[in-house]
């Protein structure tokens, strides 16, 4: 696939990555970037057989569960961690 086929622009990124033996795969500068993900951040990965897989940092997925569900055992936590 041809990278510059992807959408770009200010807010965007698309490159490609290669896994590793270990099934490791190194996340771009510019995507790190883009989203403030620093060395030792936590990282959730979620996939979808059908619709692929999505990689979001582990407190913005918390904050957005806290604030969607509030009655949710701990989400009071992370709101306020906010």
């Amino acid at each position: 696939m041809d990278t510059e086929d992807l959408p770009s622009g200010p807010g965007k990124f698309a490159g490609t990555v290669k896994v590793g033996e270990k099934g490791q795969i190194v996340i771009p500068k510019g995507a790190r970037d883009l989203f403030g993900i620093n060395p030792g951040d936590t990282l959730l990965l979620l996939a979808d057989a059908e619709q692929g897989i999505a990689i979001v940092r582990q407190d913005l997925f918390d904050s957005f569960i806290a604030q969607a569900m509030p009655s949710r055992p701990g989400a009071q936590r992370a709101a306020d961690e906010e």
